[in-house]
């Protein structure tokens, strides 16, 4: 079980969401691999992986490129177990060149609220580092940090 669990209600779809980023924000491959099912099935940009193993192995080499890592998913749409989401995440590269990325994603969940599927569409676009947003020590967002829509993302 990992719950909350479908169907989504107006309470418990911004928890899931909430979940999952707090997840990602933790940069823990192994960790953010056991909120998907052991056959989930990925579609992220241009690459399709299957199993948990295949995430791990993808989470893994993301957060070596990916450095100083911060993310902000914000609930879009839901309807029984199904959750739709947009979110940004800002990180830099080993040059030192920053980047907030876009993106938004489509869930599926079996019944136990583990995610089967989840199809994400990204779009990278180079900052300068004073134009970066996301400030707060690396790990969780906290709670009083604006979100996407308050930060007119």
């Amino acid at each position: 079980m990992r719950p909350p669990v479908p169907p989504f209600t107006e309470e418990t779809a911004p928890q899931k969401v909430r979940a999952a980023e707090d997840g990602w924000n933790s940069r823990d491959p192994a960790k953010v691999s056991l909120a998907y099912s052991e056959d989930s099935i990925w579609r992220n940009r241009d690459q399709f992986l299957a199993g948990r193993a295949e995430i791990v192995a993808f989470l893994t080499a993301k957060w070596v490129r990916e450095l100083d890592y911060r993310l902000i998913k914000e609930l879009f749409a839901f309807h029984q177990n199904r959750i739709a989401v947009r979110y940004a995440y800002e990180c830099h590269d080993k040059s030192g060149q920053w980047f907030r990325s876009y993106g938004n994603e489509n869930w599926i969940f079996a019944d136990n609220g583990l995610m089967t599927r989840r199809y994400a569409s990204i779009n990278d676009l180079p900052i300068r580092q004073e134009d970066r947003l996301f400030h707060w020590p690396l790990g969780r967002r906290p709670d009083d940090h604006p979100g996407l829509s308050e930060l007119g993302l």
